[in-house]
């Protein structure tokens, strides 16, 4: 009986380790993305949709955290894949298990605004959309900007 060593030995399985445990999945709205039609970014709007603002008489509307939430075990099966790469020594896996993770809770995190049970829109907004010729009457879509805006980033742990 004879063995064969095939690609990097251990070598590469420690890079790959060292690849997946080094990074971080991160889903959420970027904080610089300006919008043409109000002066709050998208990261603002989101902030004060998710978790209401008494100042300007605005109920919760959370969709962030619910809509990871609702994906968790779909991103952990990712993660275990991701791990099982690192385990055999693929970056390109663990690298491919990574983005799975990110594209399904961005996803999750856009279908929570689409069909997500939130607080009806006062009637002061729903005249200020009909004012400005808009018909729909669904809490945190009215221009699609905010939930197009949802996306993720891998990075290293600690990079700002």
């Amino acid at each position: 009986m004879s063995v064969t060593m095939t690609g990097e030995g251990l070598a590469g399985i420690f890079e790959a380790i060292e690849k997946l445990t080094s990074q971080e999945v991160l889903v959420g709205i970027p904080h610089g993305e300006s919008r043409s039609d109000t002066d709050m970014t998208n990261a603002q709007i989101g902030y004060i949709q998710e978790t209401g603002s008494p100042a300007m008489n605005l109920e919760a509307r959370a969709f962030l955290a619910p809509g990871v939430e609702d994906c968790q075990e779909l991103v952990s099966t990712q993660l275990t894949k991701a791990a099982d790469e690192a385990l055999k020594g693929n970056n390109q896996g663990v690298e491919r298990c990574l983005n799975s993770a990110g594209m399904i809770a961005q996803n999750s995190v856009r279908a929570k605004i689409n069909s997500g049970d939130f607080a009806p829109l006062s009637e002061a907004t729903l005249r200020a959309r009909r004012r400005a010729g808009k018909t729909r009457t669904k809490p945190l879509i009215d221009t699609g900007q905010l939930r197009n805006s949802i996306t993720y980033i891998i990075k290293k742990v600690g990079e700002d």
